[in-house]
C-alpha cells in the first residue's frame, strides 16, 4: 500500500490533491481494519493526511493565494518543512493512543503494548522519507513520557487530539500577533478533522 510521503521535496499535485480533495475523499468507501498491519497504514496514512490539510489549509488562508509563490523561500520552506515534521511526529502518537485506547475499552484488546511497536515502526519508516533524525527520537521520548502517565481506559475520550492540535498552532511558520489571533480556529480546524478520522475508525473496526 503506498503511503502519503511528506518530503517537502514531493510537494507537488500529490500533496495538493490530498488538500483539495479532503472533503471529497472522506465519503470513499474504506478496506475494513482486520489486523496490526492494517491498524498501522490507518494511523500513518491518517495523521499524515490531518498534518497536510490543516497545515497548508492554515497557511493558504493566512497568505492567501499568493502563498504559492512562498515555495521559493528557502528559509520558509526549510520552516515548513520542520513544522509539518513535528506536528506529524505528534498527530501520530495522539492517533496510536486513541486507537489502542478505543479498542481496548470497547473490544478488550489488551496487548496495549503493540501501540509503542506500531509507533516506532512507523517513525523508522519514516526516515527513508527524510523525517529528521532528532525529530524522530524526540517523538519517541515525548511517546514514551505520555505512556507512562496513560489511562487507556479513558484516552480515547478525554480529549485525546488535543497535543496534536496545539502542535499545529505552536510549529505553524505564522507570525506570533497573528496565531494569537488565531488560537481558537487553529485549534478547532484540527479537531474537526479528527473528528472525521475518530468517526472513520469507528466505522473501519465494525464487523
Amino acid at each position: 500500500m503506498q503511503k502519503y510521503k511528506l518530503s517537502w521535496k514531493d510537494l507537488s499535485f500529490k500533496d495538493f490533491k490530498i488538500y483539495l480533495f479532503a472533503l471529497f475523499k472522506a465519503f470513499i468507501p474504506k478496506k475494513k481494519i482486520k489486523d496490526l498491519d492494517e491498524l498501522e497504514h490507518f494511523i500513518q496514512t491518517k495523521s499524515a493526511w490531518v498534518t497536510q490539510v490543516t497545515l497548508y489549509s492554515y497557511l493558504k488562508t493566512r497568505m492567501g493565494t499568493r502563498y504559492v509563490l512562498h515555495f521559493d523561500n528557502d528559509e520558509f520552506m526549510s520552516s515548513v518543512n520542520l513544522a509539518k515534521w513535528n506536528i506529524y511526529s505528534t498527530a501520530l502518537q495522539d492517533l496510536t493512543f486513541f486507537t489502542f485506547s478505543y479498542l481496548k475499552v470497547n473490544f478488550n484488546y489488551q496487548n496495549t503494548n503493540q501501540a509503542k511497536e506500531i509507533f516506532n515502526k512507523i517513525l523508522d519508516d519514516e526516515i527513508s522519507n527524510k523525517m529528521p533524525l532528532d525529530i524522530t527520537e524526540e517523538a519517541k521520548r515525548t511517546f514514551n513520557e505520555r505512556l507512562q502517565n496513560l489511562n487507556w481506559e479513558t484516552y480515547y475520550k478525554d480529549l485525546p487530539f488535543n497535543p496534536s492540535a496545539l502542535s499545529l498552532y505552536k510549529w505553524a511558520p505564522i507570525a506570533e500577533e497573528l496565531k494569537t489571533l488565531d488560537r481558537k480556529i487553529v485549534l478547532n480546524s484540527m479537531i474537526l478533522k479528527w473528528d472525521i478520522i475518530r468517526d472513520e475508525f469507528k466505522k473501519l473496526i465494525e464487523f
